[in-house]
């Protein structure tokens, strides 16, 4: 058996109900059988300095299932030693368990015509991408049957919007389980639940995410707050709302959140956020001199721009209470899923994927991001996190609803960017020093210089990609 390196545990203890999440005995190692059909952690007891093991073992269909569970074992080595039998090379795959239907392979086409965004998983230099999309999907509970086809046709951003929440509510040790509707319940060890709808805020008309041309970048400052972004959260919010989740009975008196993923316009994720913040918030920002000096200034609306005028301020008074909060991603990606885990286990041979954009400045008055340009596999990358590579969750902010019927506790996201109101102002809150406001991830040959800023901004000018279709 080998040793496994905590990037890779942290993959398969998505399988995990509640992740990442192991109580008051923390995993402290972990092993894995050669051909890959097992997982063995080891984990402490602090109070009685004891250790026990957690035996995974695949099934048939690929999914993990926990097989053993002992404990009493005095060192780590001793531990490690029962592990080995049922860590041995060749042992026979577990079956299905009674009534549970058999996962359809990913990548077996099954004779469907695939979407060019997942015949890029097929390229080398998305390998990476396509090895963690695959766990997630093996860690999903219970997924529909139409899972996996619409993956690879039509549907392969809403279904990888499911399984990035998947995996940032169990990277956080989140229970999660899985229903029809809303999407999905979750809980924490303190008691704290929530109901979460995914969304994907999609193109009016749709267009080929793979190399199109990026779309027209606003810069007036109110069609940055209130323009078209805002307008299609708007409706895609709104038509989420009408479906009244909140009175389901299941769902009645608990917190209510929709989660949101942006795909509306190519590289739009780089600019979108703020058309969020603007309709959410009823508010914009913009920059005024102020005694001799430019300081950001607060930009209210009470509509969005165009002829509908619609309104803005959905977390501005009490008329959408049953909405406890808004969680919103720029980052749901191809070039995600290709960061977490080369940013743990190293890029393919032969290239490099660099990530540039914007870090929030938190600096008072600060009126614009702090640029960077990092190797996602340089110490200085892993280094903007605690355990050494990107999570699911750095990307991740939560509007919180200042008048929701049903708040929602930070606590219950703990990992994740929080926006509320506070002293009538907004606050932002955040576990990770360094938050990233957009960015790019750019792949190229390991022989040539590493991209610069200039190269990006330049490219991006010409509407060129230089990458995968994602920001």
């Amino acid at each position: 058996m080998r040793k496994i390196p905590q990037w890779e545990f942290d993959f398969y203890a998505l399988a995990l109900p509640r992740g990442h999440a192991c109580g008051e005995e923390p995993p402290v190692a972990a092993w894995g059988s050669n051909d890959g059909n097992g997982c063995g952690i080891v984990t402490h007891n602090p109070e009685s300095n004891s250790f026990r093991v957690i035996v995974m073992r695949r099934r048939v269909d690929s999914v993990w299932m926990v097989t053993t569970r002992a404990g009493g074992f005095a060192t780590i080595d001793v531990a490690a030693t029962a592990l080995e039998p049922e860590l041995a090379d060749g042992l026979a795959l577990e079956p299905l368990p009674p009534g549970v239907p058999m996962r359809a392979p990913l990548f077996d086409l099954a004779g469907r015509e695939p979407s060019d965004v997942f015949r890029m998983l097929g390229m080398e230099t998305h390998q990476s991408a396509a090895w963690a999309l695959n766990q997630l999907y093996l860690a999903l509970p219970r997924p529909d049957r139409n899972w996996v086809s619409d993956c690879q046709t039509t549907n392969f951003h809403t279904r990888l919007w499911e399984a990035q929440l998947l995996a940032s509510f169990r990277e956080q040790g989140l229970l999660v389980e899985p229903f029809e509707s809303p999407d999905f319940r979750i809980e924490n060890r303190l008691g704290g639940e929530a109901w979460v709808e995914a969304v994907a805020a999609n193109p009016a008309v749709p267009y080929n995410h793979v190399n199109a041309p990026f779309a027209d970048v606003p810069t007036n400052r109110e069609e940055v707050f209130f323009g078209a972004a805002a307008l299609r959260f708007a409706k895609t919010i709104g038509n989420k709302l009408a479906r009244r989740y909140d009175q389901l009975p299941h769902v009645n008196g608990k917190p209510f959140i929709l989660a949101v993923a942006d795909f509306q316009a190519s590289g739009s994720m780089m600019w979108s956020r703020e058309g969020l913040i603007g309709y959410l918030l009823g508010s914009g920002a913009t920059v005024a001199e102020v005694d001799g000096r430019p300081q950001a200034v607060p930009m209210p609306a009470e509509h969005l721009l165009g002829p509908a005028r619609f309104p803005t301020g959905l977390f501005a008074n009490d008329e959408h209470a049953e909405l406890s909060a808004v969680v919103f991603t720029n980052a749901c990606s191809m070039a995600k899923l290709n960061r977490v885990a080369i940013s743990g286990g190293g890029a393919p041979a032969g290239h490099r994927y660099t990530r540039i954009g914007n870090f929030f400045d938190r600096t008072p008055g600060a009126l614009k991001g702090i640029p960077f340009c990092l190797d996602i596999t340089s110490a200085d990358y892993r280094g903007l996190w605690p355990h050494g590579y990107e999570p699911w969750t750095a990307e991740m902010e939560v509007f919180h609803n200042p008048f929701a019927r049903h708040p929602v506790s930070v606590d219950l996201l703990p990992e994740a960017t929080h926006w509320f109101r506070q002293g009538g102002e907004w606050i932002c809150s955040s576990v990770y020093e360094a938050s990233i406001l957009w960015s790019q991830t750019l792949i190229t040959s390991s022989d040539k210089p590493s991209p610069s800023l200039d190269d990006f901004f330049s490219n991006a000018a010409r509407g060129s990609r230089m990458d995968s279709p994602e920001a």
